[in-house]
Protein backbone atom coordinates (compact mmCIF):
# COMPACT_ATOMS: atom_id res chain seq x y z
CA UNK A 1 0.00 0.00 0.00
CA UNK A 2 1.28 3.43 -0.92
CA UNK A 3 2.30 5.78 1.93
CA UNK A 4 -0.47 7.94 2.65
CA UNK A 5 2.25 10.52 3.36
CA UNK A 6 3.53 10.31 -0.18
CA UNK A 7 0.20 12.39 -1.16
CA UNK A 8 1.10 15.13 0.40
CA UNK A 9 3.23 17.78 -0.66
CA UNK A 10 6.76 19.02 1.86
CA UNK A 11 5.88 22.64 1.66
CA UNK A 12 1.95 21.75 3.23
CA UNK A 13 3.88 19.88 5.72
CA UNK A 14 6.38 22.49 6.58
CA UNK A 15 3.51 24.92 6.38
CA UNK A 16 1.56 23.08 9.56
CA UNK A 17 4.57 22.39 11.72
CA UNK A 18 6.28 25.21 11.36
CA UNK A 19 2.80 27.64 12.02
CA UNK A 20 2.98 26.64 15.37
CA UNK A 21 5.57 28.75 15.90
CA UNK A 22 2.42 31.35 15.91
CA UNK A 23 0.54 29.62 18.51
CA UNK A 24 3.25 29.42 21.35
CA UNK A 25 4.90 33.12 20.72
CA UNK A 26 1.42 33.91 21.22
CA UNK A 27 0.18 32.25 24.07
CA UNK A 28 2.99 31.94 26.00
CA UNK A 29 4.32 35.63 25.36
CA UNK A 30 1.86 36.41 28.28
CA UNK A 31 3.26 34.27 30.68
CA UNK A 32 7.00 35.72 29.72
CA UNK A 33 5.42 39.44 30.18
CA UNK A 34 3.82 38.04 33.51
CA UNK A 35 5.42 41.23 35.55
CA UNK A 36 5.09 43.44 33.49
CA UNK A 37 1.12 43.32 32.69
CA UNK A 38 0.90 42.53 36.63
CA UNK A 39 2.23 46.25 36.99
CA UNK A 40 -0.13 47.63 33.98
CA UNK A 41 -3.45 45.57 34.65
CA UNK A 42 -3.07 44.62 38.64
CA UNK A 43 -1.58 46.78 40.06
CA UNK A 44 1.86 45.41 40.52
CA UNK A 45 3.81 43.64 43.81
CA UNK A 46 3.15 39.94 45.09
CA UNK A 47 -0.74 40.19 44.57
CA UNK A 48 -0.79 41.70 40.64
CA UNK A 49 1.93 38.88 39.41
CA UNK A 50 -0.49 36.60 41.66
CA UNK A 51 -3.58 37.78 39.46
CA UNK A 52 -2.07 37.74 36.44
CA UNK A 53 -1.22 34.26 36.85
CA UNK A 54 -4.54 33.47 37.95
CA UNK A 55 -5.79 34.96 35.29
CA UNK A 56 -3.78 32.79 32.70
CA UNK A 57 -4.89 29.82 34.88
CA UNK A 58 -8.82 30.80 34.56
CA UNK A 59 -8.06 31.32 30.80
CA UNK A 60 -6.79 28.32 30.36
CA UNK A 61 -9.53 26.49 31.03
CA UNK A 62 -11.43 28.07 27.85
CA UNK A 63 -8.58 25.47 25.96
CA UNK A 64 -10.88 22.09 26.49
CA UNK A 65 -13.96 23.86 25.49
CA UNK A 66 -11.65 24.92 22.49
CA UNK A 67 -10.57 21.67 21.51
CA UNK A 68 -13.91 19.61 21.74
CA UNK A 69 -15.39 22.65 19.26
CA UNK A 70 -12.45 22.49 17.03
CA UNK A 71 -12.47 19.05 17.20
CA UNK A 72 -15.85 18.31 16.01
CA UNK A 73 -15.22 20.47 13.31
CA UNK A 74 -12.00 19.17 12.35
CA UNK A 75 -13.36 15.45 12.78
CA UNK A 76 -16.36 16.24 10.25
CA UNK A 77 -15.52 19.01 8.13
CA UNK A 78 -11.24 18.29 7.95
CA UNK A 79 -8.46 19.40 9.34
CA UNK A 80 -7.62 22.04 7.41
CA UNK A 81 -10.61 24.12 7.93
CA UNK A 82 -9.99 23.71 11.73
CA UNK A 83 -6.47 25.32 11.53
CA UNK A 84 -7.46 27.74 9.63
CA UNK A 85 -10.48 29.02 11.96
CA UNK A 86 -8.31 28.60 14.76
CA UNK A 87 -5.52 31.00 13.49
CA UNK A 88 -8.23 33.35 12.27
CA UNK A 89 -9.38 33.63 16.00
CA UNK A 90 -5.69 33.74 17.06
CA UNK A 91 -5.12 36.71 14.77
CA UNK A 92 -7.70 38.53 15.98
CA UNK A 93 -7.01 37.89 20.02
CA UNK A 94 -3.71 39.44 19.62
CA UNK A 95 -4.42 42.22 17.74
CA UNK A 96 -6.54 43.22 20.02
CA UNK A 97 -4.63 42.74 23.02
CA UNK A 98 -1.87 44.97 21.26
CA UNK A 99 -4.68 47.77 21.71
CA UNK A 100 -6.42 47.42 25.12
CA UNK A 101 -6.16 50.34 27.55
CA UNK A 102 -4.49 50.28 30.38
CA UNK A 103 -5.50 50.47 34.49
CA UNK A 104 -4.20 54.04 34.38
CA UNK A 105 -6.32 54.78 31.43
CA UNK A 106 -9.38 52.63 32.06
CA UNK A 107 -9.67 51.30 35.58
CA UNK A 108 -10.19 47.78 36.75
CA UNK A 109 -12.08 46.74 33.52
CA UNK A 110 -8.87 46.66 31.59
CA UNK A 111 -7.66 43.61 33.69
CA UNK A 112 -11.21 42.17 32.72
CA UNK A 113 -10.69 42.91 28.95
CA UNK A 114 -7.39 41.62 29.32
CA UNK A 115 -8.75 37.86 30.92
CA UNK A 116 -11.65 37.91 28.17
CA UNK A 117 -8.93 38.19 24.95
CA UNK A 118 -6.71 35.33 27.15
CA UNK A 119 -9.89 33.12 27.04
CA UNK A 120 -10.61 33.60 23.50
CA UNK A 121 -6.80 33.17 22.99
CA UNK A 122 -7.25 29.98 25.17
CA UNK A 123 -10.33 28.50 23.13
CA UNK A 124 -8.38 29.14 19.62
CA UNK A 125 -5.08 27.16 21.18
CA UNK A 126 -7.21 24.18 22.53
CA UNK A 127 -8.05 23.46 18.44
CA UNK A 128 -4.62 24.50 17.17
CA UNK A 129 -1.95 22.47 18.65
CA UNK A 130 -4.12 18.81 18.24
CA UNK A 131 -5.17 20.15 14.47
CA UNK A 132 -1.93 20.74 13.96
CA UNK A 133 -0.56 17.14 15.42
CA UNK A 134 -3.19 14.95 14.03
CA UNK A 135 -2.23 16.86 10.33
CA UNK A 136 1.86 15.89 10.73
CA UNK A 137 0.85 12.76 12.13
CA UNK A 138 -1.55 11.63 9.85
CA UNK A 139 1.01 12.89 6.48
CA UNK A 140 4.27 11.55 7.75
CA UNK A 141 5.60 7.96 6.71
CA UNK A 142 4.92 5.25 9.39
CA UNK A 143 8.19 5.18 10.32
CA UNK A 144 9.59 8.65 10.82
CA UNK A 145 6.22 9.90 12.68
CA UNK A 146 7.98 10.57 16.10
CA UNK A 147 10.51 12.82 14.36
CA UNK A 148 7.95 14.21 11.88
CA UNK A 149 5.20 15.17 14.85
CA UNK A 150 7.80 16.40 17.18
CA UNK A 151 8.45 19.30 14.74
CA UNK A 152 4.93 20.45 15.77
CA UNK A 153 6.44 20.80 19.03
CA UNK A 154 9.77 22.08 18.36
CA UNK A 155 8.35 24.76 15.94
CA UNK A 156 6.05 25.75 18.96
CA UNK A 157 9.46 26.15 21.32
CA UNK A 158 10.18 28.47 18.14
CA UNK A 159 7.80 30.84 18.97
CA UNK A 160 8.32 30.36 22.80
CA UNK A 161 12.03 31.34 22.32
CA UNK A 162 11.16 34.67 19.74
CA UNK A 163 8.54 35.24 22.23
CA UNK A 164 11.06 35.54 25.49
CA UNK A 165 13.84 37.14 23.63
CA UNK A 166 11.74 39.90 22.27
CA UNK A 167 10.33 40.24 25.50
CA UNK A 168 13.76 39.91 26.94
CA UNK A 169 14.78 42.48 24.27
CA UNK A 170 11.64 45.12 24.85
CA UNK A 171 12.16 44.85 29.10
CA UNK A 172 16.05 45.71 28.87
CA UNK A 173 15.72 48.44 25.94
CA UNK A 174 13.64 51.01 27.97
CA UNK A 175 13.25 52.18 30.85
CA UNK A 176 10.14 51.25 33.12
CA UNK A 177 7.93 54.01 32.66
CA UNK A 178 8.34 53.97 28.79
CA UNK A 179 7.73 50.02 29.01
CA UNK A 180 4.46 50.22 31.16
CA UNK A 181 3.38 53.08 28.67
CA UNK A 182 3.78 52.02 25.31
CA UNK A 183 6.65 49.56 24.97
CA UNK A 184 4.92 45.85 26.08
CA UNK A 185 2.77 46.61 23.36
CA UNK A 186 5.05 45.76 20.62
CA UNK A 187 5.79 41.91 21.33
CA UNK A 188 2.03 41.80 20.80
CA UNK A 189 1.39 43.99 17.48
CA UNK A 190 4.43 41.60 16.07
CA UNK A 191 1.98 38.49 17.07
CA UNK A 192 -0.35 39.68 15.26
CA UNK A 193 1.37 40.27 12.14
CA UNK A 194 3.31 36.66 12.60
CA UNK A 195 -0.68 35.31 12.49
CA UNK A 196 -1.86 37.09 9.97
CA UNK A 197 0.64 36.01 7.70
CA UNK A 198 0.58 32.32 8.97
CA UNK A 199 -3.56 32.56 7.77
CA UNK A 200 -2.35 33.25 4.78
CA UNK A 201 0.24 30.46 4.05
CA UNK A 202 -2.70 27.95 5.57
CA UNK A 203 -5.27 28.64 2.66
CA UNK A 204 -2.90 27.01 0.23
CA UNK A 205 -2.19 23.99 2.33
CA UNK A 206 -3.86 20.11 1.32
CA UNK A 207 -6.67 18.17 3.28
CA UNK A 208 -5.06 15.34 5.60
CA UNK A 209 -4.45 12.19 3.42
CA UNK A 210 -6.58 10.15 6.76
CA UNK A 211 -9.31 13.01 6.44
CA UNK A 212 -9.01 12.33 2.74
CA UNK A 213 -9.56 8.53 3.56
CA UNK A 214 -12.25 8.63 5.56
CA UNK A 215 -14.34 10.71 2.98
CA UNK A 216 -14.16 7.97 0.68
CA UNK A 217 -14.88 5.16 2.95
CA UNK A 218 -17.72 7.43 4.59
CA UNK A 219 -16.35 6.48 7.82
CA UNK A 220 -16.10 9.96 9.25
CA UNK A 221 -18.42 10.03 12.53
CA UNK A 222 -21.46 11.65 12.54
CA UNK A 223 -21.14 12.42 16.34
CA UNK A 224 -16.96 12.59 16.84
CA UNK A 225 -17.21 13.11 20.90
CA UNK A 226 -19.81 10.21 21.13
CA UNK A 227 -17.81 7.96 19.09
CA UNK A 228 -14.77 8.53 21.38
CA UNK A 229 -16.24 8.46 24.53
CA UNK A 230 -18.11 5.11 23.30
CA UNK A 231 -14.87 3.23 21.25
CA UNK A 232 -11.97 5.15 23.21
CA UNK A 233 -12.33 5.22 26.89
CA UNK A 234 -9.31 3.61 27.67
CA UNK A 235 -7.13 6.14 24.72
CA UNK A 236 -8.79 9.13 26.50
CA UNK A 237 -7.39 7.70 30.59
CA UNK A 238 -3.53 7.25 28.87
CA UNK A 239 -3.84 10.63 26.57
CA UNK A 240 -4.80 12.46 29.69
CA UNK A 241 -1.99 10.88 31.95
CA UNK A 242 0.69 11.19 29.13
CA UNK A 243 -0.43 14.61 28.40
CA UNK A 244 -0.60 15.58 32.24
CA UNK A 245 3.16 14.77 32.63
CA UNK A 246 3.69 16.83 29.45
CA UNK A 247 1.80 20.37 30.58
CA UNK A 248 3.21 20.11 34.31
CA UNK A 249 6.68 19.60 32.87
CA UNK A 250 6.58 22.26 30.66
CA UNK A 251 4.57 25.33 32.13
CA UNK A 252 6.14 24.40 35.71
CA UNK A 253 9.67 23.74 34.50
CA UNK A 254 9.82 25.95 31.45
CA UNK A 255 7.60 28.44 31.64
CA UNK A 256 6.87 29.75 35.33
CA UNK A 257 11.06 30.08 35.39
CA UNK A 258 11.41 33.52 34.79
CA UNK A 259 8.44 34.25 37.42
CA UNK A 260 10.03 31.99 39.66
CA UNK A 261 13.56 33.59 39.41
CA UNK A 262 12.47 36.85 39.61
CA UNK A 263 10.44 36.19 42.80
CA UNK A 264 12.40 33.68 45.10
CA UNK A 265 15.79 33.96 43.53
CA UNK A 266 16.08 38.09 43.61
CA UNK A 267 17.02 38.47 40.13
CA UNK A 268 15.61 41.04 37.25
CA UNK A 269 12.96 40.67 34.80
CA UNK A 270 15.58 41.12 32.44
CA UNK A 271 18.33 38.18 33.58
CA UNK A 272 15.30 35.97 34.03
CA UNK A 273 14.42 36.28 30.41
CA UNK A 274 17.52 36.31 28.99
CA UNK A 275 18.36 32.99 30.66
CA UNK A 276 14.97 31.57 29.96
CA UNK A 277 15.72 32.04 26.03
CA UNK A 278 18.51 29.73 26.82
CA UNK A 279 16.46 27.05 27.75
CA UNK A 280 14.05 27.53 24.98
CA UNK A 281 16.66 26.73 22.67
CA UNK A 282 17.53 23.57 24.70
CA UNK A 283 14.17 22.63 23.96
CA UNK A 284 14.51 23.40 20.23
CA UNK A 285 17.55 20.85 20.38
CA UNK A 286 15.95 18.09 22.59
CA UNK A 287 13.00 17.87 20.94
CA UNK A 288 13.63 16.45 17.13
CA UNK A 289 16.30 13.79 18.78
CA UNK A 290 13.76 12.56 21.18
CA UNK A 291 11.25 12.23 18.74
CA UNK A 292 13.26 10.40 16.50
CA UNK A 293 14.46 8.41 19.31
CA UNK A 294 10.48 7.63 20.02
CA UNK A 295 10.90 6.10 16.66
CA UNK A 296 13.84 4.12 17.02
CA UNK A 297 13.18 2.38 20.20
CA UNK A 298 9.77 3.09 20.92
CA UNK A 299 7.36 5.50 22.87
CA UNK A 300 6.50 3.71 25.79
CA UNK A 301 10.46 2.78 27.12
CA UNK A 302 11.38 6.64 26.53
CA UNK A 303 8.18 8.02 27.99
CA UNK A 304 9.02 5.93 31.44
CA UNK A 305 12.55 7.11 31.65
CA UNK A 306 11.35 10.68 31.43
CA UNK A 307 8.84 10.43 34.15
CA UNK A 308 11.26 8.85 36.50
CA UNK A 309 12.98 11.93 35.62
CA UNK A 310 10.66 13.69 36.48
CA UNK A 311 10.20 11.75 39.66
CA UNK A 312 13.84 12.94 40.65
CA UNK A 313 15.21 15.61 38.85
CA UNK A 314 12.72 19.09 39.48
CA UNK A 315 12.99 19.40 43.32
CA UNK A 316 16.96 19.08 43.13
CA UNK A 317 16.96 21.46 40.41
CA UNK A 318 14.55 24.20 41.81
CA UNK A 319 16.74 23.97 44.89
CA UNK A 320 19.77 24.71 42.87
CA UNK A 321 17.98 27.85 40.84
CA UNK A 322 16.80 29.57 44.06
CA UNK A 323 20.62 29.84 45.31
CA UNK A 324 20.66 33.02 43.52
CA UNK A 325 24.06 32.20 41.29
CA UNK A 326 23.30 33.03 37.22
CA UNK A 327 25.41 30.06 36.87
CA UNK A 328 23.42 27.81 38.96
CA UNK A 329 20.10 29.13 37.94
CA UNK A 330 21.23 28.52 34.17
CA UNK A 331 22.41 25.52 35.59
CA UNK A 332 18.90 24.03 37.12
CA UNK A 333 16.82 25.91 34.19
CA UNK A 334 18.57 24.23 31.56
CA UNK A 335 18.12 20.77 32.98
CA UNK A 336 14.30 21.44 32.97
CA UNK A 337 14.12 22.53 29.87
CA UNK A 338 15.51 18.98 28.36
CA UNK A 339 13.21 17.35 30.49
CA UNK A 340 10.10 19.30 29.40
CA UNK A 341 11.00 19.53 26.11
CA UNK A 342 11.50 15.39 25.59
CA UNK A 343 8.02 15.11 27.52
CA UNK A 344 6.64 17.10 24.94
CA UNK A 345 8.30 15.71 21.88
CA UNK A 346 7.23 12.00 22.72
CA UNK A 347 3.71 12.66 24.28
CA UNK A 348 2.70 15.01 21.07
CA UNK A 349 2.74 11.93 19.09
CA UNK A 350 1.94 9.25 21.44
CA UNK A 351 -1.18 10.82 22.45
CA UNK A 352 -2.65 11.32 18.59
CA UNK A 353 -1.38 7.58 17.92
CA UNK A 354 -3.60 6.44 20.65
CA UNK A 355 -6.65 7.12 18.28
CA UNK A 356 -7.66 6.24 14.75
CA UNK A 357 -8.18 9.15 12.27
CA UNK A 358 -12.09 8.70 13.06
CA UNK A 359 -12.60 11.06 15.93
CA UNK A 360 -8.85 11.52 16.37
CA UNK A 361 -9.26 15.33 17.43
CA UNK A 362 -12.18 14.90 19.51
CA UNK A 363 -10.77 11.84 21.30
CA UNK A 364 -7.23 14.31 21.76
CA UNK A 365 -9.39 17.30 23.27
CA UNK A 366 -11.13 14.77 25.55
CA UNK A 367 -8.00 13.30 27.37
CA UNK A 368 -4.92 15.59 25.96
CA UNK A 369 -5.89 18.97 26.33
CA UNK A 370 -8.28 18.63 29.29
CA UNK A 371 -5.00 17.47 31.30
CA UNK A 372 -3.22 20.42 29.96
CA UNK A 373 -5.86 22.49 31.23
CA UNK A 374 -5.39 21.10 35.25
CA UNK A 375 -1.66 20.58 34.40
CA UNK A 376 -0.57 23.33 32.46
CA UNK A 377 -2.79 26.17 32.91
CA UNK A 378 -3.53 25.87 36.80
CA UNK A 379 0.17 25.24 37.79
CA UNK A 380 2.07 28.16 37.29
CA UNK A 381 -0.46 30.23 39.29
CA UNK A 382 -0.52 27.09 42.20
CA UNK A 383 3.52 26.76 42.12
CA UNK A 384 3.67 30.90 42.62
CA UNK A 385 1.13 30.54 45.83
CA UNK A 386 2.56 27.65 47.44
CA UNK A 387 5.80 28.65 47.08
CA UNK A 388 5.05 32.06 49.01
CA UNK A 389 3.11 30.31 51.58
CA UNK A 390 5.89 27.81 52.01
CA UNK A 391 8.84 29.44 51.51
CA UNK A 392 10.50 26.60 50.13
CA UNK A 393 11.78 27.17 47.48
CA UNK A 394 11.52 23.66 46.03
CA UNK A 395 8.29 23.51 45.96
CA UNK A 396 7.69 23.58 42.18
CA UNK A 397 9.86 20.76 41.33
CA UNK A 398 7.75 18.60 44.24
CA UNK A 399 4.82 19.00 41.82
CA UNK A 400 6.52 18.09 39.37
CA UNK A 401 7.65 14.91 41.32
CA UNK A 402 3.48 14.35 42.17
CA UNK A 403 2.50 14.22 39.05
CA UNK A 404 5.18 12.04 37.33
CA UNK A 405 5.00 9.56 39.95
CA UNK A 406 1.25 9.46 39.50
CA UNK A 407 1.25 8.90 35.80
CA UNK A 408 4.22 6.24 35.60
CA UNK A 409 1.41 3.56 36.80
CA UNK A 410 -0.18 4.17 33.49
CA UNK A 411 3.10 4.61 31.12
CA UNK A 412 4.30 1.54 32.10
CA UNK A 413 1.31 -0.84 31.23
CA UNK A 414 0.65 1.32 28.17
CA UNK A 415 0.61 -0.71 24.72
CA UNK A 416 3.38 0.56 22.10
CA UNK A 417 2.00 2.55 19.39
CA UNK A 418 5.31 3.07 17.51
CA UNK A 419 4.14 1.51 14.22
CA UNK A 420 7.58 0.22 13.38
CA UNK A 421 7.19 -4.01 13.17
CA UNK A 422 10.56 -4.36 15.16
CA UNK A 423 9.64 -2.25 17.86
CA UNK A 424 6.06 -3.13 18.16
CA UNK A 425 6.95 -7.17 18.53
CA UNK A 426 8.57 -6.11 21.56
Amino acid sequence: MTDPGARLSTRSLLIAGLSTVIEWYDFTLYLYLATTLSRIFFGGGADGVGYALAGFALAYLMRPLGAIVFGHIGDRHGRRVTMLLSMALMSGAMLATALLPTQAQMGASAGWLLLALRCLMAFSVGGEYTGVVAYLLESAQARRRGFVTSLASAASEVGGLIAVTLSAITVASMDQVALDSWGWRIPFFVGAAMAGLVLLARSTMEESPDFVRQREQNSIPAAPLRHSLTHHRPAIVRGFAISALGSITYYVGIVYVPNFLTGVAAMGEADALWLSTLAAVMVILVTPVTGHLSDRVGRRPVLVALALGGVALPVLMFGVMAQGSFVQALAGALVLAGLGGAVSAVGAVTTAEQFPGEGRLSGLALGATSATALFGGLTPYLSHILTQRSGWAATPGVMIAVVALGVLPFLWRMPETAPYPSIRSR
